[in-house]
């Protein structure tokens, strides 16, 4: 009778080399973790989103008839509003002409918007002033005007930029004012919906609008 053949013995020395090389590997990755933590080094799971800037926001101002307005008069209403002054040569009309424009293509479903237009140029734009120059364009157009703290505040809001401008060997007062031209549609609740740039016409501006009523 044969006798029974026993597995051969593993030995004890590469059982614990393997166990040693367990261990190294653990601590490597666990080193490696803390490191990345305590660097800042983003994972995918922690890179920051990049933040949208806010457009618009509270406003204290004054319309073309002397009243203080607040931007809480017109909740629950569309606001399409545009910076720039009456002394603007082309730019401004052209833009709030197309706005007219707009206004009026859109008939009965634009009666929920409120044009308005922010002057930037309140040492010369007075409540008169806006009223005149603002009815060639629309019966509900809207001048603003307020302080000089005012006016930058609400420029600040909406992230427009102005700036005066006097041409060497001109009158102080026969001054330009260079600013963004662009046309903000605001939402019922205040909120930013869209933007016009300068050149958009009355037909693209209505069919966009009716996009959002």
């Amino acid at each position: 009778m044969s006798e029974t053949s026993l597995p051969p013995k593993f030995p004890l020395s590469r059982l614990v080399f393997y166990a040693a090389v367990v261990v190294i590997f653990v601590v490597a990755v666990l080193v490696g973790r803390q490191w990345l933590v305590g660097t800042g080094a983003p994972t995918p799971s922690s890179e920051a989103t990049p933040s949208i800037p806010t457009i618009g926001g509270p406003f204290t101002l004054v319309d073309h008839d002397g009243n203080t307005v607040t931007d809480a008069a017109f909740r629950g209403r569309y606001m399409l509003i545009y910076f720039g002054y009456t002394y603007c040569p082309d730019v401004c009309p052209t833009a709030l002409g197309a706005t007219g424009e707009a206004l009026d293509m859109l008939g009965e479903a634009g009666d929920s918007i409120v044009p308005l237009f922010i002057t930037v140029d309140p040492q010369r734009d007075t409540p008169a002033a806006l009223k005149d120059y603002v009815g060639h364009f629309h019966p509900r157009m809207v001048g603003l005007t307020g302080s000089a703290k005012q006016i930058v505040d609400v420029a600040k809001a909406y992230r427009v930029y102005f700036a005066k401008v006097v041409e060497e060997g001109a009158d102080e007062d026969a001054y330009l004012v260079d600013h963004t031209a662009i046309t903000y549609l605001m939402g019922p609740d205040g909120g930013f919906l869209t933007h016009f740039a300068h050149g958009t016409t009355p037909e693209t501006m209505a069919r966009r609008i009716r996009d959002y009523l």
